[in-house]
């Protein structure tokens, strides 16, 4: 009788870990032939642990994308882009969270866990995040089909310095950075942007990212190709911004430069500056900036990538 109970309270927490724990589809974005790389086997991924769960990655030289699959798809995809100051990806609060809450819309998400810029694994550090970003968008819409999507509704996703490199992939979609092998489009049908840096320029930047993007001394045309409010044009897409006034990390300007940017290229923007929130609040934690899913939401509904 104890060992029929036992098989059973075993067979439960099995069940327990296979259920409660699904296990998501993980792809590797280049299939083993990563472009500007620098072969370094010391050079080994770290995972942070809090709560028991993987809440941040640090030295990322693989790239790949979790796939979050919703119970009833729209058609619509994001990819989205982790922020981390381009030193870590914040990979729970800014990518599986909001993938989860992206699923609850109907849409189908995939967290980039892009490579994060280092000279150890790279040629040249200030491509590496972009050529990944690329990639990405290029990859869901051309195996769309895979999840019932609709090529025309891929959006990208970003928070902090993740939204710098969602908006980087706005404004230089076009830039060729690796040998593609079809006519597959790295343009994003629209971007959502939380928290975002825009800029590499003295004034507005946040100085963490910039340095572990372009290195301790960037010359000028590195600073001014970084600086997305200076890169756009009427072909950028459209785009979702928040921010919070008393964000001290990455300010406020960032978002209205890009916002007033866009502006003057008639591309279509709709931005949401809250009072209080500070930086990396994630889905919302209590302060006006709670509402921006409801708001992004509506957005969305707005222009028909969900119902």
């Amino acid at each position: 009788m104890k060992t029929h109970n036992y098989f059973l309270f075993f067979s439960y927490f099995l069940m327990l870990n296979c259920f409660g724990q699904p296990k998501r589809e993980v792809i590797e974005l280049w299939n083993g032939a990563i472009p500007n790389v620098i072969e370094n086997p010391e050079f080994k991924e770290i995972e942070i642990i809090k709560d028991s769960v993987v809440s941040s990655l640090e030295q990322v030289s693989i790239p790949a994308l979790t796939v979050f699959k919703p119970k009833q798809p729209n058609g619509t995809a994001v990819v989205i882009c982790p922020g981390g100051g381009y030193h870590h990806l914040a990979i729970n609060k800014e990518g599986y969270k909001v993938a989860e809450w992206l699923n609850t819309l109907g849409i189908t998400a995939f967290v980039l866990k892009y490579r994060l810029p280092n000279d150890a694994i790279m040629e040249d550090r200030t491509i590496g995040p972009l050529q990944d970003a690329q990639r990405a968008v290029r990859y869901v819409r051309r195996n769309g089909q895979n999840w019932k999507l609709n090529k025309d509704n891929i959006g990208i996703m970003g928070f902090s310095a993740g939204g710098h490199l969602a908006a980087t992939l706005s404004t230089q979609y076009n830039k060729e950075l690796y040998k593609v092998e079809d006519d597959i489009n790295a343009r994003p049908d629209f971007s959502i942007l939380i928290y975002p840096v825009i800029s590499m320029k003295d004034s507005i930047t946040h100085k963490g990212s910039r340095k572990n993007l372009l290195g301790e001394s960037p010359s000028d045309i590195e600073i001014e190709t970084y600086s997305n409010e200076t890169q756009m044009d009427a072909y950028t897409p459209k785009t979702f911004l928040v921010h919070a006034t008393d964000d001290k990390s990455v300010p406020v300007e960032n978002s209205i430069h890009y916002y007033l940017a866009l502006k003057d290229y008639n591309v279509s923007v709709e931005i949401h500056i809250y009072e209080k929130g500070g930086h990396g609040f994630g889905l919302g934690r209590g302060d006006t900036n709670h509402f921006w899913t409801i708001a992004c939401e509506n957005w969305l509904k707005a222009n028909k990538w969900i119902d």
